[in-house]
């Protein structure tokens, strides 16, 4: 490719990506129907592509997992395909796949979800399933055993092979112990086996109902064929008996404390950096991700270029803001050999030192406009995104603004707006620490940042 084509290319894209940033990007048109029950129906037809897909969330997830029995919602989740409206397993499995359609089942800390795409002349067919999983799951006791067994024997395998996975469980555990956010969604090895099919039952019973229904159909569909479907599928659902769960904000952590993991003969260590952040509906969520992209979020970001690019201490170095109901974690995440500890985790610090010390430069500012920008419009393509986005929309109270505004506000953030929104990230005198790796080669440097506690990767709990 010629360099004045390179040139052209690169011109164009800057120029498309401040088109979008000038234009905005917003959802397509939609309606909202209540039901005589309390259900939410959405409904947004869209006529590109003979497809039609459902996202749903039921109020009410992992938060009210009984203490003890954590993963219970998300157990109940997964049986949810396992068996329902008269079919088995296999028979409810066959009829999704008979149709060319997919229809999946989990769970959130807020919500049980599911998420289907069927061709547009099959959407009865969607419904029916859809409406005979979460109202008439067979829940049987061969299934749930098979379940719970995968999810204990999951748990141990990523134990045994990748702790990279598990490093976020130990990070939310340590910094939000005693509070409801520290309670793992999919439960431990000990909560896991003291769940009963009876506590799915239970669950389902006071968690589940038509009035925490939300329900959002995206693609080519006729809106009245369809909220006749939903009325019938699902208008004489019945409404839960318990009380819907809800949770505080936790206080920042101030000062450090550090979690060892111990995992013997480790030839790494995978470490976490945490405190509280951000919260859904932060009025600062723009700039708050102008700062995180810049320093966490992208391949290019502060800390992978201080700890991969630059000093080759690990292949990957992140961030994280995580954004439920209440202000969740933020974090700095990343891996490092053994003997490397001290000198990554060191450098992590100082990145995190110079962000509030320096704050971004123009250019950097610029740079994370663009790359949100690129990475926004992405997410709001098909159906299944924009039925995903409308069901997150309505869980969580927001209206259409959330997204409309959003790159406006992203392109609107002032640089003493971003200066602000740094502090999404705690000073690093202020972090909950974890590590996972051999604590007789790292003990004595992870003494240097703060109280200590030791516990083991072998043990069956996430936290000590």
């Amino acid at each position: 490719m010629s360099f004045v084509r390179k040139v052209s290319i690169a011109l164009v894209a800057v120029f498309a990506l401040n088109a979008v940033q000038a234009a905005e990007i917003k959802l397509p048109e939609f309606q909202s129907v209540t039901l005589g029950n309390g259900a939410t129906l959405l409904l947004m037809p869209r006529n590109d592509v003979p497809l039609v897909a459902a996202s749903v969330a039921v109020r009410g997830g992992a938060l009210a997992d009984p203490t003890g029995k954590e993963g219970t919602a998300d157990l109940l989740g997964d049986m949810l395909s396992k068996g329902a409206g008269g079919r088995d397993a296999l028979a409810f499995a066959q009829a999704v796949d008979g149709a060319g359609g997919s229809l999946s089942f989990g769970s959130s800390r807020e919500a049980i979800v599911a998420n289907a795409q069927f061709l547009s002349k099959d959407s009865g067919l969607m419904l029916s399933l859809l409406a005979d999983a979460l109202l008439r799951p067979t829940l049987q006791q061969a299934e749930f055993n098979k379940l719970r067994k995968r999810a204990i024997d999951g748990l141990a395998n990523a134990k045994d092979s990748d702790p990279r996975q598990l490093i976020g469980l130990y990070a939310s555990g340590w910094l939000f112990r005693g509070h409801p956010y520290g309670r793992p969604t999919g439960g431990d090895e000990t909560s896991l086996a003291a769940i009963t099919l009876d506590d799915l039952k239970a669950f389902r019973r006071d968690q589940m109902g038509g009035d925490r229904l939300i329900i959002a159909i995206a693609g080519d569909f006729d809106p009245a064929v369809v909220t006749r479907q939903v009325r019938e599928a699902f208008g004489g659902w019945s409404k839960a008996a318990g009380a819907l769960p809800q949770a505080t904000a936790k206080a920042r952590e101030q000062g450090r404390r550090v979690l060892l993991v111990d995992k013997p003969g480790a030839t790494q260590t995978y470490f976490a950096m945490a405190n509280v952040g951000s919260r859904r509906g932060d009025p600062a969520e723009a700039a708050q991700d102008l700062v995180q992209t810049a320093f966490g979020g992208r391949f290019t970001s502060m800390i992978n270029t201080e700890l991969r690019i630059k000093s080759g201490l690990t292949y990957g170095a992140s961030s994280q803001v995580q954004r439920p109901r209440q202000p969740g974690m933020v974090a700095i995440t990343s891996f490092t050999k053994t003997d490397t500890t001290r000198q990554a985790m060191d450098l992590a610090i100082a990145t995190l030192d110079r962000l509030h010390r320096d704050g971004l430069d123009a250019a950097t500012l610029q740079s994370a406009r663009h790359y949100i920008a690129g990475q926004f419009a992405p997410d709001l393509e098909t159906a299944p995104q924009l039925a995903a986005q409308l069901v997150d929309l309505a869980l969580y109270g927001e209206g259409r603004e959330s997204v409309d505004g959003y790159l406006g506000k992203v392109a609107a953030a002032t640089p003493a707006e971003v200066s602000a929104a740094t502090a999404v990230f705690p000073q690093s005198g202020d972090l909950a620490i974890v590590a996972i790796g051999d604590a007789a080669k790292i003990r004595a440097s992870l003494r240097a940042y703060g109280p200590l506690t030791e516990m083991k990767l072998s043990d069956p709990r996430f936290t000590p």
